[in-house]
This record gives C-alpha cells, sequence and structure tokens, in this order.
C-alpha cells in the first residue's frame, strides 16, 4: 500500500498494517509516522521507534554472548570450539540430558538465555531456528538406571565426555557450564560458572537439552499418567512426591534419588 492511502487509515488499520511489515521496513515507516499532523499516527511512530530499540540492543546482547568464544577462536587460531550445558541433574525421575554445540559463526538467534529463563514456548521457537540455520549439536541421554549405577555428577560428565567424542578428533576446546573440566579428555576446557547465560553457544545447548528432555517427560507421562512427569518433569514437586508416595516409584525413577523421600 501507498504511504499517502496508508495515513488515510484509521489508527487500528495502520496498527494492524505495521504489525505485518519487517523490521528492516521500520525506519521508513516510523520517518513517515511522524510527518503526520495527526498525533494518533505520530505515535504508532514513537511506539515502533522504542521496538526498533529494543530489536537493536538484543541483536548487541546476542554479540556480546558471541564475544567469548570469537575471540578465544582468535587468540588461539582455532575453528572448533565445543560449547556444552546438560539438563536434569536435580529431578527425581527420567534420565540427564547433554548437549554439544559447535558454532562456525554468530548464527544471530535472538532472545537467547539459560533455558530456565526462558518460557516453553520461547525455547521451542529458538530451537526450531536452530534447526532451520543447520547448526551443529550432538546429545547424548543417559537413563535413570546410569544415573543410580554412577551418581549424577560421574553420569554428567560421562555423558559429557560421549558427545566429545561424538564431534571426533576435530574439537580445539570445550567451553563448559559450571566449575568442572571433563578429567579424561585431553583438550584444552574452560569451565564457566553460569555459562548457560553468559556464552552463546552453552545457552544454545542449553536450550535443546531442555527441549529434549521435556519431550521425553511428555511421553513417560503417557505411559505413567500418575507421576504427571508432562507437568512436573521429574522435579520433586509436592503433587509428584504425594505420588511417589502412594504409588511408589515407576521404572523411571532413580532410586538412588528416593530414600529419604519414600
Amino acid at each position: 500500500m501507498e504511504i499517502n492511502e496508508l495515513l488515510k487509515q484509521n489508527s487500528k488499520f495502520i496498527k494492524d498494517f505495521v504489525s505485518n511489515i519487517e523490521f528492516e521496513q521500520y525506519p521508513y515507516y516510523i520517518n513517515q509516522f511522524s510527518l503526520s499532523e495527526k498525533k494518533s499516527i505520530q505515535n504508532i511512530g514513537i511506539s515502533m521507534s522504542k521496538k526498533l530499540d529494543k530489536l537493536e540492543k538484543e541483536k548487541l546482547r546476542i554479540q556480546d554472548m558471541y564475544e567469548y568464544e570469537k575471540n578465544i577462536k582468535i587468540s588461539d587460531n582455532i575453528n572448533n570450539v565445543l560449547c556444552l550445558d546438560e539438563v536434569g541433574r536435580g529431578p527425581l525421575a527420567g534420565p540427564v540430558v547433554v548437549c554439544g554445540v559447535m558454532l562456525e559463526k554468530n548464527p544471530n538467534i535472538l532472545y537467547v538465555n539459560d533455558s530456565k529463563k526462558l518460557s516453553e514456548e520461547k525455547r521451542k521457537d529458538i530451537y526450531s531456528q536452530i534447526i532451520k540455520k543447520n547448526i551443529q549439536y550432538k546429545t547424548e541421554i543417559l537413563d535413570n538406571n546410569i544415573i543410580d549405577e554412577l551418581n549424577i555428577f560421574n553420569a554428567t560428565y560421562k555423558a559429557m565426555s560421549n558427545v566429545a567424542y561424538n564431534f571426533g578428533k576435530h574439537i580445539e576446546h570445550i567451553l563448559i557450564d559450571g566449575n568442572q573440566i571433563i578429567k579424561d579428555i585431553n583438550i584444552d576446557q574452560t569451565a564457566i560458572i553460569k555459562g548457560d547465560s553468559k556464552i552463546l553457544g552453552i545457552a544454545l545447548a542449553s536450550i535443546i537439552a531442555k527441549v529434549t528432555r521435556d519431550e521425553m517427560m511428555i511421553e513417560y507421562d503417557k505411559i505413567y499418567p500418575q507421576y504427571h512427569f508432562s507437568k512436573n518433569k521429574g522435579y520433586g514437586t509436592k503433587e509428584h512426591i504425594d505420588a511417589l508416595k502412594k504409588y511408589g516409584p515407576c521404572p523411571i525413577h532413580r532410586q538412588s534419588f528416593l530414600k529419604n523421600i519414600i
């Protein structure tokens, strides 16, 4: 629609129109709306300008999250940095899931953060973008039986070691969320506390692991509906503990986690 025709429309029509345009077109319409004599149209332009400012700030935040990894690549003259994170250390039931992500460059996926800070809808949206952009990743899933056999700490780092092994010999540095490195791997490693909030690749790994595990727990809920796994994801909510006391554990419960509960 020509701008002159658009400016003749009412505010609701214009708002609906601009809600369907790309952000790249915003500057043109912001400028045109600022020239209007109608206060309502000027306000639409002001609102668009604020949205554009927020978008630019978010792009900068994502750039900052990639900066640490980028600097390692430059300073060490390397290309292949593996970012690792896990989901599922604390639940009473279900697996621990580890994901490793290797970025060639900043994929420019916005609103990435520690998976725990994101809504389920946002995690799924980011996950779909990861798939569309063909980002390299691998997951390792260790079930409750292995967790009981090894303990959760050893199981988690076994899964991390397996992910690194599955990526092959071309890994040159590993960034890990937390304060521990993988002891049985002879590769340069850096453990970063709260890395899933600071490092882009680790945050992406966190999201992939979370989406993967949540989907598994939703499927388990269909088999063991009395524990409400689709809702609690295996964590020790009151509802979950009450079900444990009533029905006892099911085959995916971690026996080593239940000693003081039932």
